[in-house]
């Protein structure tokens, strides 16, 4: 029984992995505005695409005079015996096939250029919309179904573009035109060569829809690869240590090959269309070839009825391939315009509602209830201050909701009940990065981008004088300027070149250099060794010196100092006060406080130094 359980358990688990990376499902696509979406991106390029559509015009025409300038040689030249005739049209012929190669650089380099900068626009449109998300979107979505997003899906879209779609345009002029001259030519025989033409147009209409459905599974499968690539190399240590390569190469190839049938399916409708496209075009020839026996033209309309029934099918053929190609492209433009259509965090500022009880406060909580899921709360009518230049520490056991009320402070989140204020305003009054602009933050686990030490410590450009300054007041110089190039060293991807206390003092200069009013420190010294940490501690009191701090710390030797100390349990506040008034008070802190007094004066004995772990 308990066996049973426990597969069902697996199997709900699995299942819910699964549906974690599976795509929206899309509903019916409409092309039209889908490329409605897409024209702001395209619209400051429109310039080079009216010259591409112009160009394709002019080489259309040209192309349709070919077979009209061979019927007049042959009649008028080859059967009469003229060789000025033969001449003149050897040289027209000449003419028109270069000027279709240079007319055909001119459109396909327009188009493309046209093309390469509308989707390096929408790409950095998608980039930039993400960072304006809230963050409980990211909560919810894996990263390589977004990062898919940015690449793949917008790469789709400018096969538009690459593939000539916009020759679409021409085509359609040409079919135009070869249905006008052949019927002109030989009504007889038109009506032989259009017969098959609505077996082309069913063909089109069964395999239109499975192509779309196949596409949109192409490009869902390439999001879950590159989600679970992503995965896999972010915990290749842990996949290493607990030995589950075998299983994370099952689950690889799992979607490894659902990419791969997708692709099949897709391969095989494009190809049903193809051979169907080219079987027609033979009957057509042969049927003609047939009648011929019956209906007496001269030779020179032979030649020329050929060629265009020829020429009919190229675009018809050439219609159908860049058909697929669009199916793909607006596959694509479904995926990210789905994406932009998710509600930005930026919304528009929300008035006050009420003002703050202590107008004097840095910052203050009143009444707030707040759950990552509303229906199952973290914090339950949570209520403190603090005041400006105050040094406020947060304890509590795990779970509590310390480092969430840091990011309701940061506006990452926004509250269910309640209020909050920063600097005697409401968050919802600020926009985003204006309330931001009133916090440094150094978080537990610091992340740091490629690049230098400088670009890191300012987030950007740095001013080096301002970076060495900082470095300087945190007694951090001599440490990090050490290395070969000093602050201009290399970082590695993930920091993997600099030790953990050398990634906490570049955060704490990050912070130091923003110079904001308040600082939140979230458990700024848990990852790093007791001899680190008291190096580390000059850093902070420099860091905090004439500013507002909130301390989130679980090793209450850190916070000792703090002015005041507010203690969380199960998302309330139930003490508040000094280190010695909770002592005193002999509250949670104090069982909290006797529980790791304990354990510092055991550990030691039997434990490995913190110095020598790697």
């Amino acid at each position: 029984m308990t066996e049973v359980a426990t597969a069902q358990s697996k199997g709900r688990a699995e299942e819910k992995l699964k549906a974690f990376h599976e795509e929206a499902s899309f509903g019916k696509a409409y092309d039209g505005r889908l490329l409605a979406k897409l024209w702001p991106f395209v619209r400051p390029y429109q310039r080079l695409l009216w010259v591409a559509v112009i160009v394709i015009l002019v080489s259309a025409f040209g192309s349709l005079a070919r077979p009209l300038v061979m019927k007049h040689a042959i009649d008028e030249g080859v059967l009469s015996g003229n060789e000025q005739v033969l001449m003149n049209a050897g040289f027209t012929l000449a003419f028109i096939a270069v000027m279709e190669q240079i007319l055909l650089f001119v459109q396909t380099y327009a188009v493309q250029i046209a093309g390469a900068k509308s989707m390096a626009d929408l790409r950095g449109a998608v980039f930039r919309f993400l960072h304006g998300l809230r963050q409980g979107f990211f909560d919810t979505q894996p990263v390589g179904r977004l990062v898919t997003r940015v690449t793949n899906d917008v790469d789709a879209i400018q096969e538009i573009f690459a593939s000539g779609a916009l020759n679409a345009v021409g085509d359609l002029v040409r079919l135009i035109g070869i249905v006008i001259l052949m019927v002109m030519l030989d009504p007889k025989l038109s009506m032989i060569a259009f017969a098959a033409t609505p077996l082309v147009g069913a063909m089109v209409v069964f395999v239109r829809r499975r192509l779309r459905e196949s596409f949109r599974e192409i490009r869902a499968k390439t999001a879950q690869m590159n989600a679970t690539m992503s995965e896999q190399v972010n915990g290749m240590a842990v996949v290493q240590a607990f030995t589950q390569k075998e299983a994370a190469a099952r689950e690889f190839d799992r979607i490894n090959v659902s990419y791969r049938d997708a692709n099949v399916r897709a391969i095989k409708y494009e190809s049903m269309q193809d051979a169907a496209i080219e079987m027609v075009g033979a009957v057509c020839l042969a049927s003609i070839i047939a009648a011929l026996g019956y209906h007496s033209v001269s030779f020179g309309t032979i030649v020329a009825f050929n060629a265009y029934l020829l020429m009919f099918f190229e675009p018809i053929s050439a219609l159908a391939q860049r058909y697929v190609l669009l199916q793909s492209a607006m596959t694509g433009a479904e995926r990210v315009f789905s994406l932009l259509e998710v509600e930005a965090a930026d919304a528009p500022k929300l008035p006050n509602s009420t003002e703050p009880s202590d107008k004097s406060a840095a910052f203050s909580l009143e009444n707030v209830v707040f759950g990552y899921k509303p229906e199952r709360p973290v914090l339950h009518g949570v209520s403190f201050s603090a005041k400006r230049g105050e040094k406020l520490a947060l304890v509590g056991p795990t779970g509590s909701g310390k480092t969430t009320i840091a990011s309701l402070l940061l506006r990452l989140y926004d509250i269910q009940q309640g209020s909050i204020f920063v600097q005697g305003r409401d968050v919802r009054g600020f926009s985003r990065e204006e309330l931001r602009a009133n916090f440094s933050v150094v978080p537990q686990d610091v992340h740091l981008f490629p690049g230098t030490i400088a670009s890191n410590i300012a987030s950007g450009e740095p001013d080096l004088a301002r970076v060495e300054k900082v470095l300087r007041q945190l007694q951090a110089w001599d440490m990090l300027a050490s290395r070969p190039l000093g602050i201009q060293a290399r970082i590695e991807e993930r920091a993997t070149n600099f030790s953990a206390g050398e990634r906490q003092l570049i955060a704490f200069a990050r912070a130091l250099y923003r110079d904001a009013p308040i600082v939140i420190l979230d458990e700024a010294t848990a990852s790093v060794d007791s001899d680190t940490e008291s190096r580390l501690q000059k850093a902070v009191e420099e860091l905090l010196k004439d500013r507002t701090a909130l301390i989130i710390a679980h090793r209450l030797s850190t916070i000792r100092a703090a002015d005041r100390i507010v203690v969380f349990q199960t998302g309330r506040v139930v003490e508040s006060g000094s280190h010695e008034e909770l002592l005193r008070h002999g509250g949670l802190y104090a069982k909290l406080h006797s529980l790791q007094f304990a354990k510092d004066h055991i550990e030691p004995r039997g434990a490995t130094p913190a110095s020598t772990r790697t």
